[in-house]
């Protein structure tokens, strides 16, 4: 292996990963895919790459005595299976990895309390959706992976989220440390690293993916390309309080958030995925982001949505324009 690729995580770490795809119709995505993954893990690709390894392989060896995926904080182990200095060093490395966006777990008593509270949208979804029990899911712009050992809980048989993202990988990493083997995987890949033609997963989640993407119809179809004929895919976004046809296209930021390109109407977005070739496409929820959800804490103690609202009229963003509505789309391929 040559001296700039990672160490850590050398490409064996994965092998559960190529099986489950070799063992379902993406033999050759399998062989690839070791590649890839030896240059997404780089040095050259993030300064702190190396950092976040130290603190990774320093990390205490764990047991846990109980593991539950369906609550809303995340639980792996508890206070009780380590001792207190285990878990100092343990709270100590996780915070290393600063800010973690997606939470919240409990890892052997260590509450990470993150920026998003993520269970509230796996609350808003789960009664939508159909069962995970038994289905190959991807999630897609993942983060850490948080919502992927939910969709475990739910009894999937293979989870797979990518975000390109290094110090995502990093954190879902520490988090599957704790946790030990399991059938769930966070790859630092975007969508457009996964073969074409794939249609391989039951189930796939794009969740505040949508608005980033400039060619939003590129977008569904890629996401098409990864379902099986007759799946289901869940998608969450930004909306705005509008007609068909009608969607907002910042001019600069919207919500101090640079990369943002189109925000559109719920009735907008059907009529896209309709003509994208999704069936029974329909909207589930329609929520407004409140800085109860997403705000700033210990674990990510950067600016947050209550710093991204006009502090007048917080039903708008700093830069005037409508505040964040969030919908979740369920359309079948």
């Amino acid at each position: 292996m040559q001296s700039n690729t990672v160490t850590t995580f050398p490409t064996e770490h994965y092998q559960s990963l190529y099986r489950v795809l070799a063992e379902h119709g993406a033999r050759r995505w399998a062989e690839q895919l070791p590649k890839q993954l030896e240059q997404a893990f780089t040095h050259g690709r993030h300064g702190d790459l190396r950092k976040w390894q130290k603190v990774l392989a320093a990390l205490p060896d764990v047991r846990a005595s109980v593991t539950r995926l369906n609550v809303s904080a995340v639980q792996i182990g508890c206070a009780a299976d380590i001792d207190a200095e285990t878990g100092r060093r343990l709270q100590a490395g996780l915070l290393e990895l600063h800010p973690w966006r997606k939470g919240p777990y409990d890892l052997f008593g260590v509450e990470i309390d993150a920026e998003w509270r993520s269970d509230w949208k796996w609350q808003r979804l789960q009664a939508h959706i159909s069962p995970l029990a038994r289905r190959l899911v991807l999630d897609v712009g993942c983060g850490n992976g948080y919502h992927c050992w939910r969709m475990l809980g739910e009894g999937a048989k293979a989870v797979l989220g990518i975000d390109p993202t290094l110090l995502s990988a990093m954190q879902f990493q520490a988090v599957k440390h704790c946790h030990g083997d399991a059938a769930v995987h966070v790859l630092p890949l975007a969508i457009e690293d996964l073969p074409k033609g794939l249609q391989l997963f039951d189930t796939v989640f794009s969740m505040g993916v949508f608005y980033h993407r400039r060619s939003p119809i590129d977008h569904l179809l890629e996401l098409r390309d990864c379902l099986r004929p007759g799946g289901e895919l869940i998608l969450e976004t930004l909306v705005i309080d509008a007609r068909h046809g009608q969607l907002l296209m910042p001019e600069g930021r919207y919500a101090m958030m640079r990369n943002v390109w189109f925000i559109p109407s719920c009735e907008t977005l059907l009529g896209w995925m309709k003509r994208s070739g999704f069936r029974n496409a329909r909207v589930v929820d329609v929520t407004a982001t409140t800085s109860d959800e997403q705000r700033s804490t210990a674990w990510m103690h950067f600016q947050s949505l209550a710093d991204f609202l006009d502090p007048d009229a917080p039903h708008l963003t700093a830069e005037g324009l409508p505040a964040p509505v969030r919908a979740i789309f369920i359309a079948n391929s």
